[in-house]
């Protein structure tokens, strides 16, 4: 399918564009448009890392003076604006080099959806744990993190209708506010959170009720309203309601199970394991996302439950009802390795299949030998 995106955003096409426009201009032509999507990723990921490594548990920020050094805020800015320059001109470096792929859409946007997950859990740690005072709670951080994920899964639920790509206006706000919230971090220190900055509220009260805002007054609607007028121009890509709303059974099951397994968990495992529990949700809403993305692009329909809806039905069965003990985290641990693990095999796996398919190497723009 031809790929098509729509792009409003004032910021995007005012600011955003021409700044990238500039950038693409550095970027060699031997370059293959994958690896930079996959470079943006690994930048991500190593600075998720480095913050976990201070910050294990989200509490470093609520202590004062914070625990993380300077230069991490810096370098997380920095990583945090190399990914979204390049997350940027991806898709404009491949229509200069002639080299557009379907395999390209999808490493792109399957990339996306994991990466969304990651650059919030980063964030999390700049305004750090309840303590009390200031802070998010583990709760909070769950359900700021759902809504998030809720509104990738929409644009694509919306495309998977639609066939077009409405970019949401939160993704480049997003990134300039995170941005500006580390360089912040990094030039106030971490007390700048700490402390209320008008009328008695904190700027973290300031950003929930933004990013809330967001998504169910703006992202939402525009997704439903784009839908609706699709239908009345009746170029609708499903002509039924159930496979319309197909793609959003999975992922509303794995937000039921999830939040059960928060809300019952014995143990309090969020409490406890905030860092890896809010990863394996991000890994599972990214798999679950991908699955949709792919119907999508190939126009076929998704199946009703996604597979791993079942391993993790067991998981939270046992241990909401107290089956697994003191040992609820051991197998949260295990089975974050596991599903983290089958996230990455499924991606080698379609890369590796949709490269050869299309007689492409997926890091490199020398064509393929035909056998």
């Amino acid at each position: 399918s031809q790929y098509s995106a729509v792009d409003t955003n004032p910021l995007s096409v005012y600011i955003m564009q021409p700044i990238w426009n500039t950038i693409i201009k550095i970027v060699p032509l031997w370059i293959a448009p994958n690896l930079l999507t996959f470079s943006g990723f690994i930048l991500i990921l190593v600075n998720y890392f480095l913050i976990s490594f201070y910050d294990w548990d989200y509490t470093a920020s609520g202590t004062s003076p914070g625990l993380i050094p300077t230069w991490v805020w810096l370098f997380s800015a920095f990583t945090t604006f190399c990914a979204y320059a390049l997350d940027s001109i991806d898709g404009k470096h491949a229509r200069r080099t002639q080299s557009s792929t379907p395999l390209g859409e999808l490493f792109d946007h399957g990339l996306d959806s994991w990466a969304t997950s990651i650059f919030l859990l980063s964030f999390f740690s700049v305004c750090s744990r309840d303590n009390g005072k200031a802070g998010f709670s583990v709760y909070t951080m769950y359900i700021y993190l759902s809504i998030v994920l809720f509104n990738f899964m929409c644009s694509h639920w919306e495309k998977y209708n639609t066939g077009v790509l409405f970019l949401p206006w939160g993704y480049d706000i997003s990134q300039v506010v995170l941005i500006a919230a580390y360089l912040l971090t990094s030039a106030a220190g971490v007390e700048v959170w700490q402390k209320p900055f008008l009328f008695g509220y904190y700027i973290t009260d300031a950003l929930v009720i933004l990013l809330i805002g967001f998504s169910l007054f703006l992202s939402f609607p525009q997704t439903l309203y784009n839908i609706h007028r699709a239908r009345l121009k009746k170029t609708l890509k499903n002509n039924s309601l159930y496979e319309g709303l197909l793609p959003l059974v999975s992922p509303l099951l794995l937000f039921i199970l999830l939040t059960a397994w928060v809300v019952l968990s014995p143990g309090n495992i969020l409490a406890k394991q905030p860092r890896v529990f809010l990863w394996m949700v991000g890994v599972a809403f990214s798999n679950v996302t991908c699955k949709v993305i792919i119907c999508q692009m190939s126009s076929t329909q998704p199946e009703l439950f996604h597979w791993f809806l079942f391993p993790l039905a067991l998981v939270v069965y046992a241990a909401i009802s107290g089956l697994l003990g003191w040992m609820e985290e051991a197998v949260l641990a295990v089975f974050t390795v596991l599903i983290t693990a089958a996230h990455v095999h499924y991606g080698v796996c379609v890369g590796r299949q949709l490269s050869d398919h299309l007689n492409i190497y997926i890091f490199s723009l020398k064509k393929r030998v035909q056998e």
